[in-house]
């Protein structure tokens, strides 16, 4: 891969499918003839106007992630026990953090020690690796970070990644040590919590985190039985709501916004395009378009999941969607080029590069 800058990526071929075998029907002649099928019709010249990527990473756009990337780049550690975590203590010190802000570079189109970002990616993926225990959970061994389930499946997002793009030993060797301890902890209601252990009770927000980086591991070649996906797809859908919501946990709790931007995603992840479940979702979601009222709690969190759903659903949920959450960042972004997170401002500016960088499509994981 070239320094040059990145380029908007086209979006990926299988998005198009549906419209591609639509524009043949029409050609020929066949759709006019089957009344049936206007309906069909109508969707396709709908997603066929989606908006280019080049169109919504305006120039605006584009200025604010460097500033952005550029901040993570000058608080990223380079010598000593942390280095490559992006501080000494905190969340900023932990593996989600880190592998929040790799992924961050690597939406820009950069890779391990590759293009402009290469060599930061590169102390990013040394620093997540060095947490690998032999068990397979990553996790610091000081209790500075906090660190619990939420980073393990960050991190094991971020190596799915880094493996896809260097196929490297070590990163394969420890990927696999972390999918069999997320498969091993699953528990029998498909589900995941905070410590790295089977528990009676799940939470879908740790479940989706953990589904993320399984799907990604699957993508990358590692192994990832068929029971756990099934099993997580049913706790995901028996987390729904009749109003299209999603709830913390299976057998009740709050229903916010970031869950049910988390459920949507989730589902699509797990290949499940189609279904009552995830059109509810949309629906529901679509009602919080940023610009509005608030979303409540967990902003970042909700609104990195919110974007992929939307990215996935395309068409006009898509064409409202970005724009909106575009122009809201853009509107947060500090004079130093950071967005405030919750739990750091590396957090919230990782969170804010990986939104706004969503079009260029550079991730399989992310990809529709």
């Amino acid at each position: 891969m070239s320094n040059s800058p990145a380029r908007p990526a086209a979006p990926s071929p299988d998005r198009r499918r549906f419209i591609k075998g639509g524009c043949a029907l029409l050609a020929s002649g066949t759709l006019a003839a089957q009344p049936q099928l206007w309906g069909q019709t109508q969707e396709l010249q709908e997603k066929s106007r989606e908006r280019a990527p080049a169109e919504l990473v305006n120039k605006s756009t584009q200025a604010a992630t460097q500033r952005g990337l550029l901040h993570l780049t000058r608080r990223q550690i380079t010598a000593g026990g942390n280095r490559g975590a992006f501080g000494t203590s905190g969340y900023s010190c932990g593996v989600a953090v880190t592998s929040l802000a790799g992924l961050a570079m690597m939406c820009s189109g950069s890779s391990p020690g590759q293009g402009p970002y290469g060599k930061h990616i590169e102390r990013c993926l040394d620093f997540v690796l060095s947490k690998v225990r032999q068990t397979g959970y990553i996790a610091r061994n000081d209790s500075l970070a906090n660190e619990n389930m939420y980073g393990h499946g960050f991190a094991m997002l971020f190596l799915s990644e880094a493996y896809g793009m260097t196929q490297k030993t070590e990163i394969g060797e420890k990927l696999r040590r972390a999918v069999r301890l997320t498969v091993q902890c699953q528990n029998a209601q498909g589900g995941w919590r905070y410590q790295p252990v089977q528990v009676a009770r799940a939470d879908l927000s740790i479940t989706v985190c953990q589904i993320m980086g399984l799907r990604a591991a699957r993508d990358a070649g590692i192994h990832v039985p068929d029971e756990a996906r099934a099993k997580c797809i049913e706790y995901v859908k028996k987390s729904q709501n009749s109003n299209g919501s999603f709830r913390y946990q299976m057998s009740g709790g709050h229903s916010t916004f970031a869950m049910t931007a988390a459920g949507v995603t989730s589902l699509y992840s797990a290949g499940i395009y189609d279904s009552p479940q995830v059109k509810k979702g949309l629906e529901h979601l679509i009602m919080h378009k940023p610009g509005g009222a608030g979303i409540g709690g967990h902003y970042f969190y909700g609104h990195y999941y919110a974007v992929q759903a939307m990215w996935h659903a395309g068409g006009q949920y898509w064409n409202q969607w970005y724009p909106a959450i575009r122009d809201e960042l853009l509107g947060k972004q500090g004079n130093d080029g950071s967005w405030t997170g919750s739990s750091s401002p590396e957090y919230g500016t990782a969170m804010a590069c990986i939104i706004l960088q969503m079009p260029l499509n550079f991730l399989p994981v992310f990809s529709p």
